[in-house]
This record gives C-alpha cells, sequence and structure tokens, in this order.
C-alpha cells in the first residue's frame, strides 16, 4: 500500500543534512558549553554558529537569539516574561494584553494562566477567513497594553495574519509585539526589523530539524523576566545545560530553510493549488481559511455530513495521513476553537481535514490523495444520517 504523509504541519521528517551537522555533537564534540576546556568551547562555538543561521533567516542580529526547548517554551517565556516584568513599571492596575481568538494553545493557555494572576486579556475576534481586524487591534490598546501577542499564521487553517500593520500599531503605541511564528518561519521570508517583531517564537521540528529545541528571537533593548531559575545560562532568561546536537540541528534547518526557501516554498504552492483545485471537486465540499492570503503548505477543508476523525482514519486505512486540526489538540473531542472563530458549527467544525505539504512532497503523493479522498468521503457519506443526497 502505498503511504503518504500530508501532515507537515504536525511535524517534519529530519533533514538528512541536519542529521549529518548534529552526529560529531553526540560523541565527539559532547563538552558541555559552560565550560572553559577545550571540549567546552567546542560546544559554545557550535551555538554560536547555530544563532547566526538562526538570525539570518529571519533577518535579526546573533545576539538576539535564545535557544528553548520549542515553539510552546518560546511562547511563555515571551508572553509571561514580558508580562511580569513590565507590571511592575506601570502604577495603576489592570494590566492588560492583546491577543486572538484563534492562537496555538500555548498562547491561549498561558494567557488563561495569566489572567488567574489578574491580567485582563482582550481576545480580538476574526472574521471567517481567520483574520483580525487591525481596527479592533488599535481600538483595544489602552494605557495599560502591556502586549500584543498575535500568531504570524495560523497552524490549522493557515491564515497569515497582516503583520506589517500590526507591527506598525505596535511601535506607535510602543507596545511589545510577539509572534508565534512556528508555522511561518521556512514558508515566508520574515524580516522581524521591517516587520517592527519584538519577540518571535519559533521551532526546530517544524523545519526539518529535531524535535525538543527551538529558539526566541528578542529584540534588542526589549527586557524578559526569567520563568526558569538556575544556572544563569541565556542571559539568565532560560537556565539549562546547552541541547547542542538539538541545537546545531535546528541551526543547520534554518540555514537550510534560508537558502532553500524560495525553491521549497514554490514547490509546495504549486502542489497546494493542485489539492484543493481537485479536492474542492467534491461535492459539499469547502476549503477554511483565506483563500490566498494561506501557508503555502496548507490546504484546510471541510466535508458536509462528514466527522473528521472518521475521514482522518479511514484515510489512514488507505496509508494518507492527515489531521482534523492542530497536532497539539487534536485527540480532543471537542469541536476547535479556530474553526468555531471564524463562524462555523460544531458540526460543521468537525467535518474538517487538515492536508499539509512539506519539502518531500511530490506530485504522485497529490495525485494519489485526489484519487482516493473522493471516494472515503463518499462512503462515509452513505453511513451518515446527516447526508440526504
Amino acid at each position: 500500500m502505498k503511504k503518504v504523509y500530508m501532515d507537515y504541519a504536525a511535524t517534519t521528517p529530519v533533514d538528512k543534512e541536519v542529521i549529518d551537522e548534529m552526529i560529531p555533537y553526540f560523541d565527539k564534540y559532547y563538552g558541555n558549553a559552560s565550560s572553559i576546556h577545550s571540549f567546552g568551547r567546542d560546544a559554545f562555538d557550535a551555538g554560536e554558529k547555530s544563532r547566526e543561521q538562526i538570525s539570518g533567516l529571519l533577518s535579526a542580529n546573533a545576539d538576539e537569539i535564545i535557544f528553548t526547548s520549542g515553539g510552546t517554551e518560546s511562547d511563555n517565556l515571551a508572553i509571561k516574561g514580558a508580562a511580569y516584568l513590565n507590571k511592575k513599571k506601570r502604577d495603576s492596575k489592570g494590566y492588560h494584553i492583546i491577543t486572538s481568538e484563534i492562537e496555538h494553545p500555548a498562547v491561549l493557555e498561558t494567557c488563561k494562566y495569566l489572567e488567574k494572576q489578574g491580567f485582563n486579556v482582550k481576545y480580538l475576534p476574526v472574521d471567517k477567513y481567520g483574520l483580525i481586524k487591525t481596527k479592533d487591534l488599535e481600538d483595544a490598546i489602552s494605557k495599560n497594553t502591556l502586549l500584543i501577542t498575535i500568531i504570524f499564521a495560523n497552524n490549522e487553517i493557515g491564515t497569515i495574519e497582516p503583520m506589517e500593520e500590526i507591527g506598525k500599531i505596535a511601535k506607535k503605541h510602543d507596545v511589545i509585539f510577539h509572534t508565534d511564528a512556528v508555522q511561518a518561519v521556512g514558508k515566508v521570508p520574515i524580516d522581524v526589523k521591517k516587520l517592527n517583531i519584538d519577540l518571535l517564537s519559533l521551532s526546530s521540528h517544524k523545519i526539518y530539524g529535531p524535535k525538543g529545541v527551538g529558539a526566541l528571537y528578542i529584540r534588542k533593548g526589549v527586557k524578559l523576566q526569567t520563568i526558569a531559575h538556575g544556572g544563569g545560562h541565556e542571559k539568565g532568561l532560560r537556565s539549562s545545560t546547552h541541547n547542542t546536537p538539538g541545537i546545531v540541528g535546528l541551526g543547520k534547518a534554518c540555514e537550510l530553510g534560508m537558502n532553500r526557501l524560495k525553491k521549497d516554498a514554490a514547490h509546495m504552492k504549486n502542489l497546494r493549488d493542485v489539492l484543493i483545485k481537485e479536492i474542492l471537486k467534491v461535492e459539499e465540499s469547502y476549503l477554511n481559511g483565506h483563500p490566498e492570503k494561506r501557508l503555502v503548505n496548507n490546504a484546510h477543508f471541510r466535508f458536509t455530513a462528514i466527522e473528521g476523525e472518521s475521514l482522518n482514519l479511514m484515510l489512514d486505512d488507505k496509508g494518507i495521513a492527515g489531521a482534523t486540526g492542530s497536532a497539539c489538540s487534536s485527540k480532543k473531542l471537542q469541536a476547535s476553537h479556530v474553526l468555531l472563530a471564524i463562524g462555523l458549527k460544531p458540526e460543521e467544525a468537525h467535518g474538517s481535514l487538515r492536508l499539509s505539504l512539506g519539502r518531500m512532497s511530490t506530485k504522485e503523493d497529490v495525485s494519489y490523495v485526489t484519487e482516493v479522498l473522493p471516494e472515503v468521503v463518499n462512503n462515509l457519506r452513505k453511513m451518515s444520517p446527516l447526508w440526504n443526497r
């Protein structure tokens, strides 16, 4: 049976060049990067090279990069760190954070946690495509607004938010601007200075690097309070012995991402467009997210009278790996908060399927999916009490 992986938004295979770069740091250059002997210096130098590679992908400076364990930790450090430190600078109650209704759980749950500690959080609504209105954002800013945190590109429906406009508004009002760019890095060009981004989260395993490592970009001059105390690593912001092999892998993945961005983006977009065109030929099928302002590798559909989990299981039986939504919450039974926020009814949200492409995807993969999926949908509808055609 042919096997087709179309869940690159959940995770990616590690690129062979990344693996080759990492291997020596498991058994040859195994020193602790904080040690002053030659073994330690070798590991330290490898980490500094990685900062250069990451900063190149973001048009940042190397000393603005902090290593973390991944996107979730980066989001937590950015949001909690900014909220806790900047709260001390305010002389009145009502410290304020602005986010959107369709953020990744790593952002939403962090904001909910801060609400329990007395922070006020404004959750901006989105339109039917998943876009915030920049007027809503500007209207929500008050003298006590500490932070704006808006996802760069949604992890479920792929919609890309108006980053440049958001950055201009944040700068105009002197508010720190954080973005979870985990899905966007390596798929769209990102210039943190041009976009006026102060804090940016990224994760290695979304860009063909190893799992368990990520980074947080912190614009020079932006201060955060640490949330994990220890040996004072990473300028005191993230205490932990460096995961040197992982850091090396992340750096190499970013270097490849920068060098291959145009080629990879064009490749994925071509495949995505064919996928969308063919699947929308299925009766009562719909595209979720913005038709144009979306990630080059994201195709998110909903099918009338279909239950998404059953659809995924039947596709898996045919060798096709997709997703009902975010891999971080796909085992939950409730409807996706993202799909509800764009106006879908719970039964519509439950009938959704995310197919996401990657560097290794092929025309043959797309052809196989577009051949198999209509038949699977048809078979499920025959069993559905909601389908009366």
